[in-house]
């Protein structure tokens, strides 16, 4: 059997999660109860469900003793960054929001001198309550104060960091920015990659000697679909954007399932002052303008209250179009909270309203802004009417914060006292 015959099996096995689908069923194995030690029953079921790829649910029951289990672990790929969710738990409604945890992450509450290690417990499909209750259930012996605290109910603050980039922590005010949850995502170190069992590619090549080849032809090499991670070619050019500067493209397309998908990456250093462009949209044709976001820049909409943080889409070479509707597509289409028992008619009504919105914008029937905010300063927005300037656009450039240099690893780099003596 060929990879491709393969890849096609493991997507008839892993089906998309769906209550209605009838042939959709558990498989049921005899197992041993670990709690009194007498015959209970797994069951298994294979499935997908979005942002957390393939996933194997498994449930174990005990008819002895009562004793029940529940694990959910990923069976996708690893992503290319880790992530890190910050979230300032406030109120009880906080408590509600619904998580998926993957058995790579830590869990940390500072307050609480709190900590569950990566890979110390199974994946987990569950809610800050429920990932507190486990937390109670781990402190009930010889720690009667911390106890308390989570039991009573005060103001903390949950990280969630994933090397492999497959947990989620939900925004339940989606479409727009939720100021209690931060989310980074970052490059793994030698460490994590080591964790994950992922073997990192000695690089053999000359520096400097690839820049003339890449300028002058498509470069190919094998990787694989983010979709179904069937084997695929990924083509990649050295492109000098006109009045911009030069960038890195690469396309993936997948023969098996038929996803495509381009992504960006600068081909110049970090800029010394990042760039903030705001475009007043004032007509249709400016869904054709060329778009360049890098995977450091945020997309902000203020007529709708919407703000898109770095990486959340990575980085694009598409039009202004192309960018509404992967918009569209990521906070509507893909969204985990929009389909079987997390999804409530509020929120879908919510959702379908803010995609009825990004329609209107895109067929011209709303007047709004649209801000791209890189602190790196590599993004771009074409403006139509170059060289002279745009007046319904405005590039501005601003010194980056402290905090904005530490998400780019700024901070902590040491350029002085390399010079040869």
């Amino acid at each position: 059997m060929s990879v491709i015959e393969e890849e096609r099996v493991r997507g008839a096995v892993f089906k998309d999660i769906n209550a209605e689908d009838e042939d959709q069923q558990p498989t049921v194995i005899e197992s041993l109860c670990m709690n009194c030690y007498e015959n209970g029953s797994t069951r298994l079921l294979l499935t997908k469900i979005p942002f957390f790829k393939e996933i194997i649910i498994s449930s174990f029951s005990c008819p002895h003793c009562n004793w029940t289990n529940t694990e959910i672990q990923s069976a996708g790929r690893i992503q290319e960054q880790g992530v890190l969710y910050t979230l300032q738990v406030k109120t009880k409604e906080d408590m509600n929001r619904e998580v998926v945890k993957s058995d790579s992450a830590s869990t940390r509450i500072p307050q609480l001198d709190f900590e569950i290690p990566a890979f110390t417990q199974k994946g987990s499909l569950s809610t800050i309550e429920g990932l507190l209750d486990r937390a109670v259930m781990g402190l009930e012996q010889d720690q009667p104060i911390r106890k308390v605290c989570v039991l009573f109910f005060i103001i903390i603050k949950l990280i969630i960091d994933d090397p492999s980039g497959n947990s989620f922590i939900e925004n339940p005010f989606a479409p727009q920015k939720d100021t209690a949850l931060t989310v980074t995502h970052y490059k793994r170190t030698p460490e994590h990659n080591a964790a994950l069992g992922i073997e990192e590619e000695e690089n053999d090549e000359k520096p400097g000697n690839d820049l003339d080849a890449m300028r002058n032809e498509v470069l190919v090499f094998n990787t694989n679909c983010p979709e179904c991670n069937a084997p695929a070619n990924t083509n990649m050019k050295l492109v000098q954007i006109p009045h911009f500067k030069e960038v890195i493209i690469m396309a993936t397309n997948c023969d098996s399932c038929g996803h495509r998908t381009n992504e960006v990456k600068s081909g110049g250093a970090t800029e010394e002052l990042g760039t903030r462009i705001t475009l007043h949209l004032t007509d249709p044709s400016d869904m054709s303008r060329d778009l360049l976001k890098s995977e450091t820049c945020s997309v902000l909409i203020p007529e709708l209250e919407f703000e898109l943080g770095m990486a959340a889409l990575g980085g694009k070479f598409t039009t202004l179009e192309g960018l509404l509707k992967d918009i569209k597509d990521l906070i509507v289409s893909k969204n985990p909270f929009m389909c079987g028992d997390s999804s409530t008619a509020d929120r879908a009504e919510k959702l379908e309203l803010f995609g009825q919105k990004i329609d209107k914008i895109i067929a011209g029937e709303m007047d709004v802004h649209i801000i791209l905010d890189d602190p790196a300063g590599n993004s771009y927005l074409q403006n139509v009417y170059a060289p002279d300037p745009d007046p319904e656009m405005k590039i501005e450039k601003y010194t980056r914060t402290f905090e904005q240099n530490e998400d780019l690893g700024l901070n902590d780099m040491k350029t002085e006292g390399y010079a040869e003596k």
